[in-house]
């Protein structure tokens, strides 16, 4: 029943400092002239572009909770992720290249991820709000947890920034969980339309953390996440890749969830599962065509895991999502599911009305015999 199971969300003002000006100037160089070729070329001039990664996406869902609460939730502030907690999974060169540039406004990566004066505070929070995350799930103060964050984190890996990640927010919990807690097998599930390949190549020669990620195919961005990709070397076999076709909706992810995620799930046996909870695969994104029911079933189906193998060790991380109105229904449908409401069935669409129709249709024809 919804409010039967306590559930932790992290929202934290300071990541509202991350704010990227189109109109205001960048550090220049190189990548400055880079940038502005391609934007040039797209006809993209400063008057037109903004940053899409922007603070509406998280305040929307702040203000939906907070004007239609969710039983059984309780909201607090996060916390900043340390350099130590940083350097688990981000090497010190990068880290020191990114603290080089605080203060300034820069690109970082010609996919247009860029970095202002507050966006390392945001950053910091965004990753150490996910090791709160964990701490309060190992602590048994909460059932499950999630943490809506920005910048997002699973495009970036050990050494670059890209698609809009600065620090790779699930790999530092992961890593935390593992140092701190003292457990061996960590399960990421990415159900972001795009593909986490930060995470996985964080993690691919990884056999303790097991990447399940089901995305758009290439060459939808970031091109990587092919059905080949399994891992490297002593992690082959712990990486798990789902390429779809872009009008694969919630019937095809539910399908994956249960015939591939379930099957591996059983045999890695994880302590500890972390989503990375992308809501782009919503149909109003134009990346895949899921619905919010899908966003409810895909939350029963990993909650379901953790409680057959992790004591209910849940923890979900914001990553995508870039329709304010969206993402924060899409959020509160997963937060229903997780305090304790039965997941949705995925239906097809347009099945139910066309059923209401036939019967409207159907009694006019009987009323003629």
């Amino acid at each position: 029943m919804l409010g039967d199971r306590d559930v932790l969300v992290i929202y934290d003002e300071r990541v509202l400092l991350h704010r990227p000006q189109a109109q205001e100037p960048f550090l220049p160089g190189r990548m400055d002239n880079r940038v502005r070729g391609i934007l040039e070329g797209l006809g993209m001039t400063e008057a037109k572009w903004s940053y899409p990664e922007h603070p509406g996406r998280v305040t929307a869902v702040h203000d939906l909770l907070q004007s239609n609460p969710v039983p059984g939730v309780h909201i607090t502030a996060g916390k900043a992720a340390t350099m130590e907690q940083l350097q688990r999974v981000h090497t010190l060169s990068y880290l020191e290249h990114l603290y080089d540039l605080e203060g300034k406004q820069a690109w970082l990566d010609v996919d247009t991820t860029a970095i202002s004066a507050g966006s390392l505070d945001a950053a910091e929070v965004a990753a150490g709000s996910v090791i709160a995350a964990v701490d309060a799930v190992f602590e048994k103060k909460f059932h499950s947890a999630f943490v809506v964050s920005r910048p997002p984190g699973h495009h970036a890996n050990a050494v670059r920034a890209r698609g809009f990640c600065l620090f790779n927010n699930i790999a530092v919990a992961a890593a935390h969980a593992q140092a701190h807690w003292d457990i061996e097998r960590v399960l990421i599930v990415d159900w972001d339309a795009h593909h986490g390949n930060g995470t996985q190549d964080i993690f691919a020669a990884d056999p303790s953390v097991m990447f399940f990620d089901t995305h758009r195919a290439a060459p939808f961005y970031p091109g990587t996440g092919h059905l080949e990709e399994i891992g490297e070397g002593l992690g082959e076999g712990t990486t798990i890749n789902v390429p779809l076709p872009g009008d694969a909706g919630d019937r095809a992810i539910v399908t994956a969830f249960e015939n591939i995620l379930v099957p591996a799930a059983e045999w890695f046996e994880p302590e500890l599962i972390l989503v990375s909870a992308g809501m782009d695969a919503h149909m109003s994104e134009l990346c895949l065509t899921m619905t919010d029911d899908g966003y409810s079933a895909l939350t029963g189906i990993v909650q379901r895991l953790a409680d057959t193998y992790c004591n209910g060790r849940l923890v979900m991380a914001l990553e995508g999502g870039y329709n304010p109105e969206t993402l924060a229904r899409c959020t509160r449908r997963v937060l229903e599911v997780l305090a304790g409401a039965d997941p949705v069935e995925p239906r097809e669409p347009g099945m139910a009305e066309v059923a209401a129709m036939t019967d409207f249709h159907i009694s006019a024809f009987a009323d003629m015999e």
